[in-house]
């Protein structure tokens, strides 16, 4: 059973940036593809980034390539999604999800992910 526990939400103004967290426990982290998600109000959740076990492989969104960087630390069990020059319709609580995959791989669809975290808000102000 993997605890993935995200961290580093907050309030922002349009064009500043948040550096989000995600701790994991429980796995072997190096074998866990993982994912960031985002859920606005009255809308539907959408992959946000993800990163293959190697951190070799990455995907992200169009609305937010080039704004956004995804990263992992295995020594760690980290994984990091950095977004700069946020905007208002950034403005989510985002979550963190694993899915141990056999290589190294990105996994692009929820309905895939078996852990997912708490999720942690994120305000952009105009």
């Amino acid at each position: 059973q993997v605890q993935l526990v995200e961290s580093g939400g907050g309030l922002v103004q349009a064009g500043g940036s948040l550096r989000l967290s995600c701790a994991a426990s429980g796995g072997t982290f190096s074998r866990y593809a993982m994912g960031w998600f985002r859920q606005a109000p009255g809308k539907e959740r959408e992959l946000v980034a993800a990163i293959s076990w190697s951190g070799g492989r990455t995907y992200y969104a169009d609305s937010v390539k080039g704004r956004f960087a995804n990263s992992r630390d295995n020594a760690k069990n980290t994984v990091s999604l950095q977004m700069n020059n946020l905007k208002p319709e950034d403005t989510a609580v985002y979550y963190c999800a694993a899915k141990r995959t056999t290589g190294s791989i990105v996994v692009v669809t929820s309905e895939q992910y078996d852990y997912w975290g708490q999720g942690t808000g994120v305000t952009v102000s105009s």
